[in-house]
């Protein structure tokens, strides 16, 4: 690697995820150097997730370093990788890179690749200076977009993007989307990308903020969980039989048990929010098949659909409520995740 780049860095790093875990700020994390098809990227600033919160709680499963909303510059290149991406800005998702050789990778659904990697799971995350990421698989950051505002469309703004999509082929525009947790980092671009599709979107939420949030981003409606029942709410707004469609973004178990009851029979049900592994869907079979119901899971979108995303930020329809920190706010951003505090997306700059 060229001598400029440091053999240490500063990192966030876990050490023996668990309940009461908490992300340490490290300053002396090793530089990783990209082997053959990699590069090395100095980056610039990460977006947040609150799936980063699984590394912290979760032993065994995930990296020490998490993130994987990171955008920043190609430094150093592996060896077989173009001269062309070097000094290039890139996005480093969650999906950190796919086989290309099963049917879904030959389908252009790399997403759902059986044998993807994926950051901050198989590989070291985004929150560090220096990210090794594979170079078939770094989004191109066009001009035009600042990089505190791409860095949540690569996971938040992916994710619903192709959460979105899933509702298709049984909805049209002017359908009834519930979005439920509509007023976080996925959510309030969820209720931009579904209203730029001419659905009418219903967010759930609760809190001022959040509804302010949901309403600017184009929500039609918004229903506070904590000071109303979200079922006869969404039911009232759509003549008593509940949303075409229903995204369930939040991730808590109480969410998903509810969820199901805010889509209309022959509806679509989308699955975005993670609750803990061991929590079943909280519906029987013949529940499912006496309502006609259409069960979609949708964990992040596709290439093509992460490049017209940021064609919609380039052209200003997509803009994301973002707030920039010092890195050294990481561990305490993490900890307003899990206790579900956090409106928008919070991103953090590089050291």
């Amino acid at each position: 690697m060229p001598s400029s780049i440091p053999q240490t860095q500063t990192a966030g790093w876990i050490q023996d995820p668990g309940p009461d875990c908490v992300l340490q700020i490290r300053k002396d994390v090793q530089v990783q150097s990209p082997s053959s098809g990699e590069v090395l990227v100095k980056l610039e600033c990460s977006g947040i997730c609150h799936s980063d919160c699984m590394n912290l709680a979760a032993p065994g499963k995930y990296t020490e370093v998490p993130g994987h909303e990171g955008v920043g510059t190609v430094v150093s290149l592996g060896e077989g990788v173009s001269q062309e991406l070097m000094g290039k800005r890139v996005g480093i998702k969650w999906l950190w890179s796919a086989c290309k050789e099963c049917s879904n990778c030959k389908a252009g659904k790399e997403n759902q690749c059986s044998k993807q990697k994926n950051t901050g799971r198989s590989v070291w995350g985004t929150l560090q200076q220096y990210v090794v990421a594979s170079a078939d698989f770094v989004t191109m950051i066009p001009e035009g977009v600042k990089s505190e505002i791409a860095a949540p469309l690569l996971c938040a703004g992916l994710s619903l993007a192709g959460a979105v999509s899933k509702l298709s082929p049984e909805l049209s525009a002017g359908d009834y989307v519930a979005i439920v947790g509509a007023g976080g980092g996925l959510g309030h671009i969820g209720v931009q990308i579904a209203t730029i599709k001419g659905y009418k979107v219903i967010a759930i939420d609760s809190g001022a903020q959040k509804e302010k949030l949901a309403k600017e981003m184009g929500a039609v409606a918004f229903v506070d969980f904590a000071k109303q029942d979200p079922v006869e709410a969404v039911r009232h707004l759509t003549d008593g039989e509940g949303a075409h469609g229903v995204i369930c973004v939040a991730g808590s178990e109480k969410a998903y048990i509810q969820a199901p009851e805010l889509v209309r029979n022959s509806g679509v049900f989308v699955c975005v929010g993670l609750p803990p592994d061991t929590f079943m869907f909280p519906m029987s079979p013949i529940h499912i098949a006496n309502r006609g119901l259409v069960i979609r899971g949708s964990s992040t979108g596709s290439s093509k659909q992460m490049d017209e995303l940021l064609q919609l930020a380039v052209e200003g329809k997509i803009t994301p409520k973002v707030e920039v920190y010092d890195f050294a706010d990481s561990p305490k951003i993490l900890q307003e995740l899990q206790r579900y505090e956090v409106t928008g997306r919070k991103v953090v700059r590089a050291p």
